[in-house]
């Protein structure tokens, strides 16, 4: 399934944010905020770019997807569900005891996700691997790894950069969601990581800037991902925390909180 429109793609990433905001308010618990602004780059990812079958989740030349941040797990899921990976029903039951939808994504229970995320700045290091046994394998496959911008305060996702770059790793595209919030506030508060994009240049990776909402750039970052050789690229998207919905939009409260009868009803109004 590819959608190469860029009007449709923008249609997926709204329905996905829908996805987001009812999973999130049938559960009254979850993270809405950073789940929100990977909306559009998952869209073009699952509907676009990835070379994946729904109606075969463990096809061995499949693309993989790791979701570092893995507490953004209602973005993935909607994706998925979108794609048909499940029904959409299932969103309804995001964490309830005896779900497969749990709080952070297992590989082993949900269809479509590639790696069980969740612990903070180890995403990178499993996606390394991913993409070098893809090498030892003379597979085509491709490797997507999505981080936070508060994850790569981690010191293990600067190792796993250098690795990536030792054996350049071609087939590997890392995504940098760079919202600017964290639990605590934003990134400068906390512990800055600017410039992400010189820092991962000075790794030896492909380094590319994108508005992280402007479909039309994000398709344009991953052909070039595709076509850079002999090193790793990395896509930092500039992105809202919370994108799409007004209340939630920019505000660090909104990073692990789910939304009232009220606010969800309004969200919705607000996605269409």
């Amino acid at each position: 399934m590819k959608i190469n429109e860029i009007s449709e793609l923008q249609k997926k990433a709204k329905q996905i944010r829908k996805g987001i905001v009812t999973a999130v308010y049938s559960a009254q618990s979850g993270h809405p905020g950073g789940s929100l602004s990977i909306a559009d780059i998952l869209a073009v990812l699952y509907f676009n770019e990835l070379n994946i079958d729904e109606k075969n989740p463990k096809w061995n030349d499949r693309d993989r997807v790791v979701l570092s941040k893995g507490h953004c797990s209602p973005a993935i899921y909607s994706a998925l569900a979108l794609r048909g990976y499940f029904p959409l029903e299932d969103l309804t039951k995001f964490r309830n005891i005896g779900s497969n939808l749990q709080g952070h994504p297992d590989m082993n229970k949900v269809n479509g996700i590639d790696m069980t995320s969740g612990s903070l700045g180890q995403g990178l290091s499993v996606a390394n691997g991913m993409a070098i046994a893809g090498k030892l394998d003379n597979k085509n496959y491709r490797v997507y790894a999505i981080l936070g911008d508060g994850e790569i305060e981690e010191g293990q996702i600067w190792e796993a950069a250098m690795t990536a770059s030792k054996y350049k790793l071609d087939n590997l595209c890392v995504i940098v969601d760079n919202n600017n919030l964290q639990i605590d506030g934003t990134i400068e508060e906390v512990m800055s990581s600017y410039p992400i994009d010189e820092k991962f240049k000075s790794f030896g990776f492909e380094s590319i800037i994108v508005d992280g909402h402007n479909i039309g750039e994000i398709l344009q970052a991953f052909e070039q991902a595709r076509n850079t050789k002999g090193k790793p690229t990395c896509i930092i998207a500039k992105t809202i925390k919370g994108k799409g919905i007004s209340f939630m939009e920019n505000q660090a409260g909104w990073h692990g909180k789910a939304p009232n009868k009220e606010q969800y009803e309004q969200a919705m109004v607000e996605l269409g």
